[in-house]
């Protein structure tokens, strides 16, 4: 067997953490047919094949699973000890990978973003969306953002951003002629717009005045899995909608949208940037951080 070298092992990791030769290929600046190349070279000089391929797909075989498994921990180690010199330089480099949800990437994109790199120009920002949560380790990154209610346990962390409020929304042509509900039991008579969460399930809106707090299954023919769709959907008229409020704000300042339920939905606990407490926090990471902690 011809020992891998590094890049190899690496490529080899990122596309077993993603699952994807294009998403790893994306995160390594190769590409796709390069990472696909080297990973048959790995295979051929280790005599044993490490990924099931299919034209949708790719996944370890047990080969793979057992040598991503011991290699984890290994890359985690060189990364902390690369970090462990970056701490000697006067300015954080590197790049730093950070996991949010859309809305919350537009939090941050609004004023933290720019701040961190004007300050810091020798880092970058590998800043990904996506709608479901992920295992940030796994994943390869840095940190994450989410909602209080939806972070991991045994993560650290940073609340930003102030309070946030879910409000139930709909457009003036859909309530005409309908009597606007006038409490949360109300919507069972009326057609409501539903979120499918990653898992599959359906997401229960939730509502709580003068101490009384009811979750509902809400009935509705419309079933999204991507808040701004839910927005666009409910200014078209197709039912109510339970939306982040700067999610529906734009559409109600243009009068496409109108609140009801309003007294039903108080504010909750907002974003939180979260990463791992049992890990060396990287020198961008804490420079992030600082940046988020100053401009909230």
């Amino acid at each position: 067997m011809k020992k891998p070298d590094l890049a190899d092992l690496t490529a080899f990791a990122a596309i077993v953490a993603h699952r994807s030769f294009r998403k790893a290929a994306d995160e390594l600046g190769l590409s796709p047919s390069t990472l696909s190349h080297m990973m048959r070279v790995l295979e051929q000089n280790m005599g044993v094949r490490l990924l099931h391929r299919t034209t949708r797909s790719v996944a370890p075989t047990e080969a793979g699973e057992r040598l991503v498994s011991r290699l984890r921990p290994l890359l985690r180690d060189l990364d902390s000890a690369l970090e462990d010199v970056n701490e000697f330089r006067d300015r954080p480099s590197g790049i730093l990978r950070i996991n949010a949800s859309e809305p919350a990437a537009r939090q941050l994109l609004a004023r933290v973003v720019p701040a961190f790199l004007a300050r810091y120009p020798e880092m970058s920002l590998d800043l990904v969306t996506e709608n479901r949560l992920v295992d940030i380790v796994a994943g390869g990154f840095d940190a994450g953002v989410r909602l209080g209610e939806a972070l991991p346990q045994d993560m650290i962390a940073v609340r930003f951003g102030g309070e946030v409020r879910f409000v139930t929304v709909a457009a003036p042509a859909y309530l005409a002629g309908r009597r606007p509900p006038q409490t949360p039991d109300d919507l069972k008579r009326h057609e409501c717009i539903r979120l499918r969460l990653p898992s599959g399930k359906i997401f229960r809106w939730e509502f709580a005045r003068n101490g009384q707090e009811i979750a509902l299954d809400v009935p509705g023919a419309l079933t999204l899995d991507h808040l701004g769709l839910m927005a666009e959907s409910a200014a078209a008229g197709l039912g109510i909608a339970y939306l982040p409020a700067p999610v529906a704000q734009p559409y109600i300042d243009q009068g496409k949208l109108i609140r009801v339920l309003e007294e039903w939905c108080p504010p909750i606990p907002g974003l939180f940037l979260y990463y791992p407490g049992n890990r060396h926090v990287p020198l961008g990471l804490r420079a992030f951080i600082a940046v988020l902690k100053e401009v909230d």
